[in-house]
C-alpha cells in the first residue's frame, strides 16, 4: 500500500494565523488604534509591484491599514531614507515594509538599517537578526517565521532532526537556519559553493530549498521520509524544488503556490498588529 502523503498547505495556515488576528484587531480599535503597514515600492518592477498589491489586499481584508509609498526608479539611497524616516517618525504607522529589491544604485543595506527596529515588522534590519539569532526577536523575517509557523502547525518534529537548509540570504537562508537550530535541531547550510550538494541533501529530515532557482532540488536527493519545504517562488509559479519528483520520497512537503507564500502574508500582518500591540503598551506606560 503507497503512503499517503501530506501536502502542507499554506492557504490553510495563513487562515488559522488571520483568525486569531481579529480578536487583537478588536482590541485595538475599541482603544482607538488601527494597526498600520507601510510598504515602499521603489521602481516599476512588475513581480515587485504585484507583491506590493498583495499585501496591501490582505492588510484590507482584516481591516489592518495600508500605506503604499511610491518612488520612481531614480530615487536616490538619500531620498529613500528620508521617506523611511518620515514614517519612522508617524504614531500612526506601525510597521515599514521596504519591497526587495530595489535599483542598483540603491545601497539598500543602508535603506533597511534606517527602519526603527520596533516597525521592522519584515525582519530585515541587523539588529533584528542578531535578536532573532539569539532567539528573542520580535518580528524575525517573515519568510522563515512562516516556514516555523508550517512546521509547528503540521505538528512535525524539529528538535533532534537534521535540517539541511539550500541558501544563506540574510532574509531566509540565514534566520531561518538559527531559528531551526534555537529549536534543537542540527543544521547544515549549503549554497552555491558547496561541494557534494546532493549528498549533504539527502542527510536531511526537513529540507528548505531557499536558493531562488526553478526545480533545482531533485527527486533523489531527498531521502525517504524527509520533509520538503519549499520557499522558492520562480517565474510561472514554480519552486525551488522538482514537485513531482521529490514528492516520491518525501512524507511532507509544500506546494508551490499556496505553500510557504500565503503564510509569510499571514505573518507579516501577525507582526504589523503586534507592533500596534507594543505601541498601545507603550503609550499607557
Amino acid at each position: 500500500m503507497k503512503e499517503e502523503k501530506l501536502i502542507l498547505d499554506g492557504n490553510r495556515v495563513a487562515a488559522a494565523m488571520k483568525e486569531g488576528l481579529v480578536e487583537q484587531i478588536k482590541r485595538l480599535s475599541e482603544k482607538e488604534i488601527v494597526p498600520c503597514l507601510a510598504t515602499i515600492l521603489v521602481g516599476d518592477d512588475p513581480s515587485s509591484a504585484t507583491y506590493v498589491r498583495m499585501k496591501g489586499n490582505a492588510c484590507a481584508r482584516l481591516g489592518i491599514h495600508s500605506i503604499r509609498v511610491e518612488l520612481p526608479s531614480t530615487t536616490t539611497t538619500e531620498e529613500l531614507i528620508a521617506k523611511i524616516n518620515k514614517l519612522n517618525d508617524d504614531p500612526h504607522v506601525h510597521g515599514i515594509l521596504l519591497q526587495h529589491p530595489v535599483p542598483h544604485h540603491i545601497d539598500e543595506r543602508a535603506a533597511f538599517e534606517a527602519i526603527r527596529i520596533e516597525k521592522d515588522v519584515d525582519g530585515v534590519t541587523t539588529i533584528g537578526f542578531a535578536q532573532n539569532a539569539f532567539g528573542f526577536a520580535d518580528f524575525p523575517s517573515c519568510t522563515p517565521a512562516a516556514i516555523i509557523a508550517i512546521l509547528e502547525y503540521y505538528n512535525i518534529p524539529i528538535e533532534g532532526k537534521h535540517a539541511v537548509v539550500i541558501g544563506r540570504s540574510p532574509i531566509l537562508g540565514k534566520p531561518v537556519s538559527v531559528m531551526l537550530l534555537n529549536r534543537n535541531a542540527t543544521v547544515t547550510i549549503c549554497h552555491s559553493k558547496t561541494a557534494n550538494l546532493a549528498r549533504l541533501v539527502r542527510l536531511g529530515d526537513i529540507v528548505v530549498a531557499a536558493v531562488g532557482k526553478p526545480n533545482f532540488v531533485q527527486g533523489d536527493w531527498i531521502k525517504p521520509g524527509a520533509v520538503v519545504v519549499d520557499a522558492g517562488y520562480n517565474k510561472g509559479n514554480i519552486g525551488d524544488v522538482d514537485y513531482e519528483a521529490c514528492l516520491e520520497n518525501a512524507s511532507a512537503i509544500t506546494p508551490v503556490p499556496a505553500g510557504v507564500g500565503p503564510v509569510t502574508i499571514a505573518a507579516l500582518l501577525k507582526h504589523t498588529v503586534e507592533a500596534a500591540e507594543r505601541f498601545l503598551a507603550k503609550s499607557v506606560l
